[in-house]
């Protein structure tokens, strides 16, 4: 332990630290680059071969000029996933079905949990 001091480990700490980040930003670009629906095939190439072949170079041109729109796309995925799973859940609860509903509208008002006034109001609210 004599031979490597506490303030190497540090840098190298630091180091590494820096290089996983820059393969996190990367691979973020990357990703982006594949997803962006906007960009021709062509210009998909160009900004892949600019962010491998001068990788630093290429990403922080790449962060400067549509770094805005990366966090429009983000923010858009993040909402279309949302929707889909609150789709999902509503599909399978049963929320979905309008025909499941009026039968349980059905079934609450021959029991006489609710009147006949409040099952039209639900069942006109359900089919508008």
């Amino acid at each position: 332990m004599d031979d490597y001091p506490l303030l190497n480990l540090f840098w190298t700490m630091l180091w590494l630290f820096l290089w996983v980040m820059w393969f996190f930003l990367l691979f973020k670009v990357v990703t982006d680059i594949f997803r962006d629906h906007s960009l021709s095939g062509w210009a998909k190439a160009g900004w892949l071969v600019l962010t491998l072949v001068l990788p630093y170079l290429g990403v922080f041109v790449y962060l400067i000029a549509r770094g805005k729109s990366m966090g429009q796309r983000d923010a858009k995925q993040l909402k279309e996933h949302e929707e889909a799973v609150r789709q999902y859940i509503q599909q399978t609860a049963g929320g979905g079905n309008p025909m499941g509903e009026l039968e349980k509208l059905s079934t609450l008002k021959d029991k006489g949990d609710i009147t006949q006034e409040e099952f039209e109001r639900a069942k006109t609210k359900l089919l508008a």
